[in-house]
Order: C-alpha cells, then sequence, then structure tokens
C-alpha cells in the first residue's frame, strides 16, 4: 500500500517542500530510503521502527521503500523522521491519508516515541503557508517560532502517538498563536548605556553618525581606552528593528538552530564578535554542508571584530565581497547558496603591537619594521571600505572623575532614527534603505556640494592621497552629517567633520 506525507527541508535559508512517499509491499522484511538521503536521514529507520513500536503500534514485517521527493536534491538532517513513521501508519491503516494531505510534518523522533525539535522551521512554516497548506505541525520546541508566520495554523507536537490519534480524529489540537507587536516591543530594552561612556566625545559622535547612516567603523587607540566598550553600546543607538529584517534574521538563526530556546524572533539587532582565531570558513560561511557564517549571523546587526591586526590577512580579505554586495555566495560542486549579509562592521585595534604608538604618556618599544608589519595585515581596498576612521585616545583622569552624566543612549537614538527617517523617505522608490548603500549614481544625485566644498575636499584628497572609493565615502558620510543636522544641503562644516573621520587612511598612518 502506498501512502503519501508533505514535508520540508532547507537550501541555504528558504524551504522547499518534499513529498516523501511510503510504500509496503509483500516480501522480506527491508527497509530502503530514496532521494539522495544523507547519513542522517538513513539512519532514521531505527529511529522510526523503535518510536513506531513504543508507541503502541505493529511495525509491518515487510518490504518498506521510503522516497524523498524532489530526487534530485540532497536532504540533509532529522526533519523526515515523523513524515516517514506516519507514512508507514498510514500505508498500513492505522490512520487515514486524507487529512495527511492537508498538513505539512516535520520532527525529529526519539526511540521512545517522542519529537524533538529541528532547525529551520521558520523558512518551512513560510514554504506551508505560500505552498497554501492548512496547516503544519511541528515539535513543541518549535512551535513559537513558526507561529510568527501569519496565515497558517502552527500546531505544536509532543509524541507520535498525539499526531497519530489527531490524524485518527481522536484529539484536538490547539494552534500555537505569538503576539508579534510584544514580541517587538523587548528590542527597546538594553543591557548597556551610553550615558555609562566617560569622555571620549569624539568618538561618541563617530558612533553616532556610523549608526544613523549604517556606516562601517573603525577605532584605533591604545588598550584600555574604551574601544570595545563604545562597540557594545552601538547597538543601543541602532534603529529598532523591523519586522521583516527580524524575520529574515531569525530564518538564519533558525537554519543553524542557534535561536534561543523559548524564543519565536531574534528582536534585537544581533551583535556578533568573533575571536581573531577564527577561520574564513567560520567568518563566511561554508563547510562539507554550507553553513551561514559569522556575516550572515551578524546580518541587519553589527559584526565587531576586535583586535583587528590579530586577525589573519586572508581572513580579513573574504570581508570585501560581502561588504559590497551585502550577500555572500558559498559554491560547492553539487550546490551553490546564498546567504544575506547586510551588517555594519564596527572594528577596533591598537596602533602598534605594544599598543602606546603616538601615546604622549607611554613609550611605545615597536620597531618601524614591527609597526609596518603589524599593520600591513589591512590591506589598503579593506580600509577603504570601512567609512570612518576614528583615534580613541586614553581618557583623562579629569574624564574618569568628573561628576557630569554623558548623554544617555535614549537621546542619541531619537536623533539616529530621526536621520534614518529622512533616508527612508529619500530612497522610498529603491532597495536602499541608509546612506551607506548608495552608488555612484545615487551619490550624485543626492551628495551635491558648493563650491567652498568642493574646495576643501580637492584640498584634503591632494594632502591624503584618498582613493575614489574613499572620495564616496567622504560624500556619503557628508549627507549623513546633514541628515543628522536637520539640513537639506550638504555644507562646508558637513564636509569638513566627514573628512575628519578619514584622517587614518593608509597614505598617512598605514605606511
Amino acid at each position: 500500500m502506498l501512502a503519501k506525507v508533505l514535508s520540508s527541508a532547507v537550501i541555504g535559508i528558504d524551504a522547499y517542500l518534499v513529498e516523501v512517499e511510503v510504500d509496503i509491499a509483500s516480501g522480506l522484511p527491508s527497509f530502503t530510503t530514496v532521494g539522495l538521503p544523507e547519513a542522517a536521514v538513513k539512519e532514521s529507520r531505527e529511529r522510526v521502527k523503535s518510536a513506531i513500536t513504543n508507541s503502541g503500534y505493529t511495525f509491518p514485517d515487510d518490504r518498506i521503500t521510503v522516497n524523498l521527493a524532489p530526487a534530485n536534491i540532497k536532504k540533509e538532517g532529522t526533519g523526515f523522521d515523523l513524515p516517514i513513521a506516519l507514512g508507514i501508519l498510514a500505508a498500513t491503516g492505522n490512520i487515514t491519508g486524507k487529512m495527511l494531505s492537508q498538513y505539512l510534518v516535520l520532527g525529529e523522533l526519539s526511540l521512545d516515541g517522542r519529537i524533538k525539535p529541528v532547525n529551520g522551521s521558520l523558512p518551512m512554516a513560510l514554504a506551508a503557508k505560500n505552498a497554501g497548506y492548512e496547516g503544519i505541525m511541528v515539535p513543541v520546541e518549535n512551535g513559537k517560532e513558526a507561529s510568527v508566520v501569519g496565515g497558517i495554523s502552527v500546531f505544536p507536537v509532543r509524541t507520535l502517538s498525539q499526531v497519530a490519534d489527531f490524524f485518527r480524529g481522536a484529539v484536538h489540537l490547539e494552534a500555537e498563536k505569538t503576539d508579534i507587536s510584544a514580541l517587538l516591543e523587548k528590542n527597546s530594552l538594553h543591557d548597556v548605556d551610553f550615558s555609562e561612556v566617560r569622555g571620549q566625545e569624539h568618538a561618541k559622535r563617530a558612533l553616532e553618525v556610523a549608526a544613523a547612516g549604517g556606516h562601517n567603523l573603525i577605532m584605533i587607540g591604545p588598550p584600555g581606552s574604551g574601544k570595545t566598550m563604545l562597540a557594545k553600546r552601538l547597538p543601543s543607538i541602532l534603529p529598532p528593528i523591523t519586522f521583516e529584517e527580524a524575520l529574515e534574521t531569525t530564518k538564519i538563526y533558525s537554519v543553524v538552530g542557534m535561536l534561543p530556546k523559548g524564543d519565536a524572533l531574534v528582536v534585537k539587532r544581533p551583535f556578533r564578535s568573533p575571536h581573531h582565531t577564527i577561520s574564513d570558513a567560520g567568518l563566511i560561511g561554508g563547510g562539507h554542508i554550507p553553513k551561514p557564517g559569522e556575516v550572515s549571523l551578524a546580518h541587519n546587526g553589527v559584526l565587531f571584530l576586535d583586535e583587528l591586526s590579530e586577525f589573519k590577512k586572508h581572513v580579513l580579505e573574504v570581508l570585501r565581497q560581502p561588504l559590497e554586495d551585502m550577500k555572500v555566495t558559498i559554491s560547492r560542486a553539487s550546490s551553490t547558496i546564498t546567504y544575506p549579509s547586510s551588517f555594519m562592521l564596527v572594528s577596533a585595534m591598537n596602533p602598534c603591537p605594544c599598543g602606546y604608538f603616538s601615546d604622549p604618556k607611554h613609550e611605545c618599544k615597536c620597531t618601524y619594521h614591527q609597526i609596518h608589519r603589524y599593520r600591513s595585515k589591512i590591506s589598503g581596498p579593506l580600509m577603504d571600505r570601512i567609512d570612518i576612521h576614528v583615534e580613541v585616545p586614553a581618557v583623562p583622569y579629569r574624564d574618569l572623575m568628573a561628576d557630569i552624566s554623558a548623554e544617555p543612549s535614549e537621546d542619541i537614538l531619537k536623533r539616529v532614527t530621526d536621520a534614518r527617517a529622512v533616508q527612508s523617505e529619500r530612497f522610498r522608490q529603491t532597495k536602499i534603505y541608509c546612506n551607506s548603500q548608495m552608488n555612484s549614481r545615487h551619490v550624485k544625485k543626492y551628495c551635491k556640494i558648493d563650491d567652498t566644498s568642493c574646495s576643501l575636499l580637492e584640498a584634503a584628497i591632494d594632502k591624503l592621497g584618498l582613493s575614489a572609493r574613499a572620495f564616496n565615502r567622504i560624500l556619503k558620510i557628508a549627507r549623513t552629517i546633514a541628515d543628522l543636522d536637520g539640513k537639506r544641503d550638504i555644507s562646508a562644516d558637513h564636509v569638513s567633520e566627514a573628512i575628519q573621520y578619514r584622517n587614518l587612511d593608509r597614505s598617512k598612518v598605514f605606511h
């Protein structure tokens, strides 16, 4: 007898539908799975057999063939256990196949029949909704995650016998419901605040400009000057994440299995801070079975690279493509997968190996060649892609002890949000969301400057030896500063401040 159960699998961060066909025929007992199953899928026969037996059903002593269609795509993971078990129960007449055709089913089985969570339930729920199915059955732990998809009923299930009873009409299941607006309200709560930062007004201003325009930023200063402290507070002044952004970011975390237990959505912009020993595959993504890397896990958030010069040079160089394209493509012999990677790059480094080059209160013991070798790990093309360069000097004692409360993140966030609103209106007919994403055509249209600003910019380019890319970066930063200032036109003051954020270019500091 033949039975069909609908399930799903993931390629990249998007799901596709899989039809699980189970055929039971007379013959010597066997269990064969076809349709390009990988090892974990092939091993499902042992889990399925024990789960069916321990749930009170009789496992057939016949020839069982399971086909996973489409058969030309490799199937991975343990989410096919439950659909295969239901297919066997339907083929043996224990449940009716009519109701099975209305639901998408996924879940891993334990030997006693309990249903364990799987990765990727959110994109699978989206696939079920787009295909027009009545509902989707997921493990209890995946219920909240899948229920953020509106327009489809999500049924969290605990055991194989519970699912079988539902399809026999013996029990009623309650659909999971999630309050999206209540979830998104959580994103306004942060554990850290800019009011805790003493001094460093210039660096705080640079971070405000970076947040307002989505610009990449590098901080250079001696140890203990507060670079990491400042970077960790950047998410507190970034605009709140939208539902569409949260959904796309959550899909990435769902596929990797990194969504915190009990959470339905990623409601705060990600802040990823990988260690400097990370490999290029760990940063960009990859592996035998391609998985997203840190640049994708930081999607719609911040990727913070502390001690930038300690990263391997070839690891840093692979950042160039995702910084430009806002996506990363991983190619393998069997498939090519693209992951989104729209993030703000924030990095920090010491000016030299000992950390005290140009520090007035500490003597630098590094030689010229040591400093040159230390800084040469960051190539010119990579530095060009970092919009804002800012020096973070050691904090003076009087600033540390000053009894003056610093500006809180809430006040800075209001200015950033107002500037982003101006940009949203400016780019409403495009796929651009902030000034940093402008191409040369947009720069020409929206970053017009007067003669005084032109002269100022020309002198700066001649003095610093800036590249054409750096020239565009200055205009984008000036546009952001004007937006923060509430001005429609870019003035010489805005251009002057923007040039200040390029004074660490390689021609001056990195040679």
